[in-house]
């Protein structure tokens, strides 16, 4: 009898991969699949509890001002059991373009049903229309995406095709014309505003502002890489460095239509900001609600804007009109503005109150509470290296070329930026002439012949200083934290350094192109001679033997 006839085995076919992390989250899972038949079904009809509300309005639900649809649409969701989240921390990510689908959203907003029951492939058919064919989706609904890098700096002003899309919900198609805006809460005079009433110069000045926005999941996957965490409520989204983007908008302050109404009352301090998707948190739903300080909108540096680079706001991000909050995270920028409501204190909506938090690093799924985390508003200081790409071989001739961004939030700009090829010992200031124009807004795109005369495996690294010499720390774990947010650490990337420059580099690359051999992958052992045997042996015949004698 063999010995693997004998012997019980208690090792799976991925064992190997097991033991080394990769599949840690396929060893354990215990689902309840279940459908109550008897509670759904007492909910009543979704046609008619989750019905269009508003002519020239498609994909929207008013959830904010009906606790008791809230309630429905919840019982709904909690009683059936819905298709799991894959988790990616572990494992390897999918080489897919949607990269992660999203179905757990899809069934949720199936199984609500009504109005929301299409919203999923109408927002699909809008990104297709609206974005560039190169666009990296990272997640299909609610969609999530950025451009690949060759094309995140390529230039200072982000196309509209190509600016990053951060959704928590469907996209809603809203006719301008059937569109306003409820100005109500703690205002003296609650009004309502159309798109013209906005765009009317005599009453609101129009500003125009260029403005950088940034996700503050941004280089999220530097933190996945190093431990896993949670991520937000669209769990894990793999963020590269491309969840970032600049445009020129027009519009008006908010401060100018709060004085329109009136002014605020009774000590209120925040504005509460409604986008028309639908969100759904913990089986919850409603509207996607965030609120922002009074300080903020009476310094005039939150936008109600209609315009992007030159064109009316695509669907995509926000038509007919959306929040531009300057210098703050993009999650309080809100698309598909249709209300803001005056209040004394920060929201309670669950975005605000319960997402985008910054944790100590020992608070994670076990001992998490949300009034743990500091609410994200303004990003730190933070940069990247667009070009080259980490893990790529880079043939040059002492010097390697460089691109990238740099940004500070509040208000803050980047001063300087600094690149090192050697893991952060020694520093290269990229000179003033090789980036972009400087704003108070905006980030700084760069440049720079970075000098590497080493070869083999080199660490490039890049840092920013901004205006109040605030910089980056130096190491991933110094920004690491449970909800994955605010990768603000120095962008560390490793490259293979050939340099040309060096005589034996120079003739073997000339060999490789002689015989046509490609020098990627790397690591791919080539079946060529690197010495002949001639000067292997003149070699030893001119040199010390290889042992020495007594």
């Amino acid at each position: 009898m063999s010995v693997k006839a004998s012997l019980d085995t208690a090792n799976r076919p991925d064992e190997w991969t097991i033991e080394q992390g990769w599949l840690l989250t396929n060893c354990q899972f215990l689902i309840r699949v279940f459908k109550d038949e008897e509670a759904i079904a007492s909910v009543g009809d979704p046609k008619k509890l989750f019905k269009r509300e508003r002519v020239g309005w498609k994909g929207y639900v008013e959830w904010e001002e009906f606790p008791e649809k809230k309630a429905s649409a919840h019982k709904l969701l909690a009683s059936q059991s819905f298709p799991d989240c894959p988790d990616f921390m572990f494992g390897p990510i999918p080489g897919t373009n949607p990269v992660l689908p999203g179905d757990d959203f899809v069934a949720w907003h199936e199984a609500i049903g009504g109005e929301l029951t299409p919203v999923p492939e109408d927002s699909w058919r809008t990104v297709l229309l609206e974005k560039h064919p190169d666009m990296l989706h990272l997640l299909k609904f609610p969609y999530n995406g950025e451009p690949p890098k060759r094309l995140v700096t390529s230039k200072s002003i982000t196309p509209n095709p190509l600016h990053f899309v951060r959704n928590h919900g469907g996209i809603p198609i809203i006719d301008k014309d059937k569109w306003d805006l409820s100005l109500d809460g703690l205002v003296q005079t609650p009004k309502r505003f159309s798109l013209n009433d906005l765009m009317d110069d005599s009453r609101f000045p129009r500003i125009e502002k260029t403005v950088t926005m940034q996700c503050s999941g941004t280089r999220r996957i530097e933190q996945i890489g190093l431990y896993g965490g949670q991520g937000d409520e669209v769990p894990q989204a793999p963020w590269a460095e491309g969840a970032i983007g600049t445009a020129r908008y027009v519009g008006i302050s908010l401060k100018k239509v709060i004085k329109e109404c009136g002014g605020l009352i009774n000590s209120a301090k925040h504005l509460e900001l409604y986008g028309a998707e639908t969100y759904v948190k913990d089986l919850e739903v409603g509207n996607y609600v965030v609120s922002v300080p009074w300080s903020k909108v009476k310094a005039n540096e939150v936008l109600l804007v209609w315009e992007m680079n030159g064109e009316p706001l695509p669907k995509i991000h926000g038509y007919p009109l959306r929040v531009i909050v300057l210098g703050y995270i993009g999650a309080r920028s809100v698309k598909w503005l249709y209300r803001i409501k005056a209040i004394k204190d920060t929201s309670r909506a669950p975005v605000q109150s319960r997402e985008y938090l910054y944790f100590n690093q020992q608070v994670g799924k076990y001992n998490l509470r949300p009034t743990d985390g500091i609410q994200i508003q303004e990003m730190p200081v933070s940069s990247a290296i667009m070009s080259p790409w980490t893990k790529q071989a880079v043939i040059h001739v002492g010097k390697i070329r460089c691109k990238g961004w740099a940004y500070s939030g509040g208000g803050r700009w980047p001063e300087r930026v600094e690149l090192s090829a050697d893991g952060g010992f020694t520093w290269y200031e990229v000179p003033a002439e090789n980036m972009s124009k400087k704003g108070r807004w905006t980030w700084r795109t760069w440049e720079l012949d970075l000098p590497c005369e080493v070869e083999g495996w080199i660490e490039i690294v890049c840092r920013c200083w901004d205006n109040s010499l605030n910089t980056q720390p130096l190491n991933i774990r110094a920004a690491w934290n449970w909800g994955l947010h605010v990768t603000s650490s120095a962008h560390r990337i490793k490259v293979y350094s050939i340099n040309k420059s060096r005589e034996i580099t120079r003739k073997r690359l000339d060999k490789y192109d002689q015989m046509g051999v490609p020098l990627a992958p790397l690591t791919r052992y080539e079946a060529m001679p690197v010495q002949s045997s001639d000067e292997y042996e003149v070699f030893w015949n001119t040199h010390d033997p290889r042992d020495v004698e007594d």
